[in-house]
């Protein structure tokens, strides 16, 4: 518990940080270029979250969103970098509570990952967007719940809900089989011991 939020700030992490970003910045844009009922923009926070902890996963998160929007004038994008900050916190705590070692604990993972960024999003949701994502199944959700009369914060929950915890389920199990696929070699670089630095 007492090396939960260490990070090792050697070469490889500075190495993973840009790396990851990009990962999650095709993953974002494939999705969005495809129109698919997916993010698909976190596949890169939740390996650094797993391999470099949950600093080095909020930093590939909160930096992908601030990219990605400054770059494609996604206005969108930029205000939910704090959920995407969330989100590699969130796994990367998982990941040092030893949570990505088994199938299970990674589905767990997702579910935790899913509901961090329910949570964080709802109240940007109804705040900028009057309770919608911008995804197409989350708000025919929300618009189904306006429809029958239900509060704009439920619908909005739900809007969140039917969109992020099936992405991060989707998300977490390719990078479960990504990490798995590692080789020790590397992986060992990002192993927290006695010479780390505390960012705590």
């Amino acid at each position: 518990m007492k090396n939960l939020f260490k990070t090792k700030l050697n070469a490889a992490c500075f190495v993973l940080i840009p790396a990851c970003i990009g990962i999650n910045y095709l993953g974002k844009l494939f999705a969005s270029v495809l129109k698919l009922p997916l993010w698909l923009d976190s596949i890169g926070t939740c390996i650094g979250g797993i391999l470099g902890g949950p600093v080095i996963g909020g930093i590939c998160g909160a930096a992908n969103n601030l990219i990605y929007g400054f770059t494609t004038g996604d206005s969108i994008t930029l205000v939910y970098a704090l959920t995407s900050l969330g989100i590699g916190v969130a796994v990367g705590i998982m990941a040092r509570l030893g949570r990505m070692e088994r199938l299970s604990g990674a589905i767990l993972t997702a579910c935790v990952a899913g509901l961090t960024a329910v949570v964080i999003s709802t109240p940007l949701n109804i705040i900028f967007w009057g309770g919608t994502t911008g995804n197409i199944w989350g708000d025919a959700v929300f618009a189904w719940s306006q429809a029958s009369g239900l509060p704009v914060a439920f619908g909005s929950f739900l809007d969140e809900v039917i969109v992020d915890v099936p992405d991060k389920l989707i998300t977490l199990l390719i990078v479960f089989a990504i990490i798995k696929g590692l080789p020790k070699k590397l992986t060992s670089l990002y192993e927290v011991d006695d010479e780390v630095m505390s960012l705590d």
